[in-house]
């Protein structure tokens, strides 16, 4: 083999350095290539009890595993040699446009984790043309949100409080705000048992504990935000001093039941979508309401551990009533592909929750665009290794779920156990 000392202009084209990007909020973001990377970045920077609030969820936290595990164990079947060089990732989802598979879920607390909040994550939800849900339990006001997107679509989620003209309060601010959607979360009776909150002390503002203090330590942005900016208040209570679980138990009613549902169909004037069903025959009981869409969802874990899974409820539920009603899926998304395997398996929509949580505590209003565009790459990407050009395309052959965890054969009681 022949050598030669390489001469400088042929190594000109080889020798090209990045310019360097000096602004580290968007040097972070932009080395952020997955969700999973932006909660590494929101796990450093946040104080563990916040970031713990968003992160964890019930008990042993086997729920949410098993969710994030059930998007893992998929196999897709890609077709060759279609055409790709266009695709289209919008529709129309409750009787308007989307221009991606999936809207932001509501969250509660949300300025306790990053000071923006739900007016950085309405903002984000209106630059991408997708949905922006308001939780009962937000930190914005119905009219901040709308505010922030006036002509973006907005949801308002409720959960029905013991006092019931609270709860129909809000539903007429959201009704006269010009809120399309609303979504009723039915799978709270009571609060989950999220172990994390009881040990980080978790409560409403922060508590300034010695551990607290030495864990904000090497978060001081964290603080200085939170000191300097407007107290932590809710989009629908009056300020609360306590534990978050003795604010829930205040609120949540455990007697609410299916006339109620009926009794705010009756009252709301727009799309309602009923969120938290976890069984086959609860998704036809409340079609059967009238609902206009139902979100399959365990509480991305926070409540009941060991729920059923929504990612392998779905094809069931599509099946069933696929045709009567539009099926919204949540908890343990956290990919583009994730979301595509959804749609093909028979859901019109999707929410996320962490992952956008993760992108607000990164870095604000920033974060919260970067996991927008990172999911709406992968959505695009997904869908043309797959061979798709639109959702519509995306079917039940495009995905397999592997199995893991599958349930055991039922048997018949022993006689002597029979009453």
């Amino acid at each position: 083999m022949k050598r030669q000392i390489p001469k400088p202009h042929d190594l000109a084209p080889l020798m090209q350095f990045k310019k360097p990007e000096f602004n580290g909020k968007k040097r972070r973001l932009e080395a952020a290539l997955t969700i999973e990377d932006l909660r590494t970045i929101a796990k450093r920077r946040t104080p563990r009890a916040a970031f713990d609030y968003t992160d964890g969820s019930a008990e042993a936290e086997l729920s949410i595993a098993r969710a994030r595990q059930a998007f893992a164990d998929i196999e897709f079947h890609p077709a060759i040699l279609r055409d790709v060089s266009k695709v289209s990732t919008g529709w129309d989802v409750l009787g308007g446009p989307v221009q991606l598979p999936f809207g932001i879920a509501p969250t509660g607390f949300t300025r306790m984790m990053q000071t923006e909040g739900e007016i950085a994550g309405a903002h984000a939800a209106a630059r991408a043309g997708i949905p922006f849900s308001l939780s009962t339990m937000g930190t914005a006001s119905i009219e901040d949100v709308k505010a922030a997107n006036p002509l973006g679509r907005n949801w308002f989620q409720l959960y029905m409080w013991k006092e019931r003209e609270r709860s129909m309060a809000l539903v007429d601010r959201a009704a006269k705000a010009g809120y399309d959607t609303l979504l009723v979360t039915v799978d709270v009776p009571v609060a989950g048992a999220r172990l994390r909150d009881k040990r980080n002390g978790m409560s409403i503002p922060p508590a300034l504990t010695p551990g607290t203090v030495i864990n904000a330590l090497p978060r001081p942005q964290w603080w200085i935000d939170f000191l300097t900016t407007e107290p932590l208040a809710f989009a629908s209570l009056d300020r609360w001093s306590g534990t978050v679980a003795e604010l829930l138990d205040t609120m949540f009613d455990p007697t609410v039941t299916f006339d109620d549902l009926a009794w705010i169909r009756a009252q709301w004037p727009g799309k309602l979508v009923v969120k938290g069903i976890q069984t086959v025959a609860d998704a036809k009981a409340v079609v059967d309401l009238g609902v206009d869409g139902l979100v399959l969802s365990n509480h991305g874990g926070r409540q009941l551990d060991r729920a059923p899974i929504p990612f392998h409820l779905l094809p069931h539920v599509a099946a069933e009533l696929g045709r009567d009603t539009e099926i919204i899926l949540d908890t343990g998304i956290m990919s583009g592909a994730d979301i595509v395997a959804a749609v093909a398996l028979g859901a019109r929509f999707t929410l996320i929750g962490r992952a956008y949580l993760y992108g607000l505590m990164a870095g604000g209003e920033a974060g919260v665009n970067r996991a927008v565009d990172i999911l709406a790459e992968q959505i695009e990407r997904t869908m043309r290794l797959l061979g798709v050009t639109c959702l519509e395309e995306l079917n039940p052959g495009h995905v397999t779920q592997l199995v893991r965890l599958a349930p055991m054969p039922a048997h018949a009681p022993s006689p002597e156990t029979t009453r």
